[in-house]
């Protein structure tokens, strides 16, 4: 059954999900839930109100609704956008995290296990540390939509104990290989605690070594309230973040994590956020 719409649109998708930067394979009647962060914002906002007002009328038994987080940066008033890496860390991580803390900016990173978490705890810590988002791209990058539940729950799974034994933090957030998800996925993730995150701007740079090409590719696609996809793992990417950063907050953007454009909201479990 799809979830009940909010206040805020929040559509139900069936069938093939259409993006001209996603490519979401869905078989059958398959459906699932998937929200815009400014319509995550709204509900939230409108869940806290109600909140305020039985506290008003002296219920206050269910407390303040409003997020702890991301107190700092508020996306309604801002002009946000969120910057995301994927299939890390690698051997560019410290480099891009050098930047990223010489702009002051965080970012989320949607790590791989095999090869890359378990082979490189040292830049997972350090990611951690330095204030970045951990997040969840699966084991072994396998397409959850293709594989067997139990063995999607494993490749999420196996994530979140690897990264919760380096850190001692468990991501909230996961983003399924080629963001192909279905119901199935959708029940998965929430039963582990993750919410999914899609994007809306994808530089392509699994298909060339051009950071002036990687950039212009960004900037072309980036407007308020988007979800920018990079890896790390490429070499034309690492190169090309500082040019996007600069020319981001030149075009008045503040840059952000994933669970900063949601907030007040709280990532939900199972919902797929895409702008």
């Amino acid at each position: 059954m799809p979830k009940r719409k909010s206040a805020a649109r929040r559509q139900s998708i069936a069938g093939l999900l259409a993006a001209t930067t996603l490519t979401l394979a869905l078989s059958g009647c398959a459906s699932y839930d998937v929200t815009a962060p400014a319509d995550a914002r709204a509900d939230a906002a409108a869940a806290t109100d109600a909140t305020n007002g039985d506290a008003k009328n002296g219920d206050t038994k269910n407390g303040d609704a409003r997020s702890k987080g991301s107190a700092d940066v508020d996306c309604n008033k801002a002009k946000c956008v969120a910057l995301t890496f994927d299939a890390g860390p690698s051997e560019n991580t410290n480099r891009l995290l050098d930047i990223l803390k010489k702009e002051k900016v965080h970012a989320s990173f949607f790590m791989l296990g095999k090869n890359h978490i378990d082979e490189r705890p040292a830049e997972v810590k350090r990611i951690d540390a330095e204030g970045h988002e951990l997040a969840n791209h699966t084991w072994s990058h396998q397409i959850l939509t293709d594989i067997e539940p139990a063995e999607a729950k494993r490749e999420l799974s196996r994530v979140q104990d690897a990264v919760k034994k380096i850190t001692g933090r468990t991501p909230q957030l996961m983003r399924p290989p080629q963001g192909r998800t279905d119901e199935n996925v959708s029940r998965i993730s929430k039963e582990l605690g993750l919410a999914q995150v899609l994007w809306s701007v994808t530089a392509k740079d699994y298909q060339t070594t051009d950071s002036d090409l990687i950039t212009k590719r960004v900037l072309d696609q980036t407007e308020r309230d988007g979800i920018i996809l990079l890896h790390d793992i490429y070499k034309g990417t690492v190169p090309a973040v500082p040019g996007i950063i600069k020319q981001l907050k030149q075009r008045g953007y503040t840059i952000v994590t994933v669970s900063q454009l949601l907030s007040p909201a709280k990532p939900e479990p199972g919902m797929a956020y895409r702008p």
